[in-house]
């Protein structure tokens, strides 16, 4: 697997949860970060007893840029 690519954890076991800076308003779009881990478990808001993707730091860093210089499409 590449260093980059999530991988998925079960997001009920995880702690630290908070909305991330990156999610939009409060049109039910939000995505949580949990604090204090090697990697950054994200989710989404609406399924907090539901699956977790785990990305490395770089990776997280990689897809939050991707994502803001708008090179991923919907």
């Amino acid at each position: 697997m590449h260093p980059t690519e999530p991988t998925t954890a079960d997001g009920a076991t995880l702690t630290g949860w908070r909305k991330s800076s990156y999610s939009g308003g409060d049109q039910g779009e939000c995505l949580e970060v949990a604090d204090g881990h090697a990697d950054v478990p994200v989710r989404d808001s609406k399924a907090t007893d539901g699956p977790a993707l785990t990305f490395s730091l770089q990776g997280w860093t990689r897809f939050v840029s991707a994502v803001k210089d708008g090179e991923l499409s919907a």
